[in-house]
């Protein structure tokens, strides 16, 4: 199957029909069903059914569709780059993070990175980690930094560090004079975390259980960033990764977190892909940040 043959066959299975597969491609229809058959005849089988004007996927496209995206979403990802190659960048990076190493780990990367290579095009995003992988598999992120590890085959990762988690509290809450909030003290809060089926909440939840609590948030959040100004609402205290927690929240007090599990950091490439000279050296820089902040 051709490039253009993967692209009609990949907008085909999205749009549902010829029509809408032509929209999303920006041509004719009769240019698209002309590179539909033609594309059946040298495959040998059929690829659709049609029935009253809708193309049903046989079970061999079925078969063939999640490989078709992959190499589809590689196709659109050389696109790009050669795109800013044209431009006459001398090079690109583009890196995703979430975003409590958005806020606390990776401005120190990028300015000791800015310091050696004044020329490089910087592309950053901020992203939740389902994004992020599909970020690197499309090509529009080489590096990303996240806080797990357990990550599909295709992903590539190495561990740069670890953090533990703190509790933020709104100024003069009780909590506020002790040393340090355990999950104990935690029960008849409203508390403000992670949502379950996540990485940080399996953490919190089994190490409430080891210390004989229980871990249930009342407003489950995404990413750690909107946290603090919960907090300071008056919503309840939050439990979030410390990397967060090192940003200045006027209005919002902090404390560690006691028999806090600890958590991965893991800087993320894609398996099996060389990384520029540019990326390489944005690469070297996250990892060296990382030895020193975490």
């Amino acid at each position: 199957m051709r490039a253009r043959q993967l692209e009609v066959f990949t907008a085909v299975m999205r749009a549902g029909t010829i029509t809408g597969a032509a929209r999303l491609l920006h041509t004719s229809q009769p240019a698209l069903s002309q590179i539909l058959i033609h594309t059946e005849d040298e495959l040998g089988f059929k690829l659709f059914h049609r029935e009253k004007g809708r193309l049903h996927p046989t079970p061999e496209a079925l078969e063939l569709y999640p490989e078709a995206e992959r190499l589809f979403a590689g196709l659109e990802g050389m696109r790009r780059k050669t795109a800013d190659l044209r431009l006459g960048r001398t090079g690109l990076v583009r890196i995703a993070a979430g975003a409590p190493a958005g806020v606390a780990l990776l401005p120190q990367a990028l300015a000791a990175y800015r310091a050696q290579y004044p020329e490089v095009l910087l592309r950053t995003y901020v992203a939740p980690l389902a994004s992020m992988i599909e970020m690197l598999r499309s090509g529009d992120a080489a590096l990303a930094v996240a806080f797990d590890s357990d990550l599909p085959p295709d992903i590539e990762v190495e561990s740069i560090g670890k953090i533990t988690f703190r509790c933020l509290l709104p100024e003069a809450h009780p909590l506020c004079a002790s040393e340090a909030v355990s999950f104990v003290d935690l029960q008849g809060e409203q508390v403000i975390s992670y949502r379950s089926r996540t990485r940080p909440y399996d953490e919190l939840e089994a190490a409430a259980q080891r210390a004989g609590a229980s871990f249930t948030p009342d407003i489950e959040i995404d990413t750690s960033l909107p946290a603090a100004a919960f907090v300071r609402e008056g919503l309840g205290v939050a439990v979030v990764d410390e990397l967060i927690s090192r940003a200045m929240f006027p209005g919002v007090e902090q404390r560690p977190l006691m028999d806090s599990p600890h958590l991965p950091v893991s800087l993320l490439t894609l398996r099996n892909t060389a990384l520029s000279r540019a990326e390489t050296a944005m690469w070297e820089c996250i990892r060296k940040t990382a030895s020193e902040c975490l």
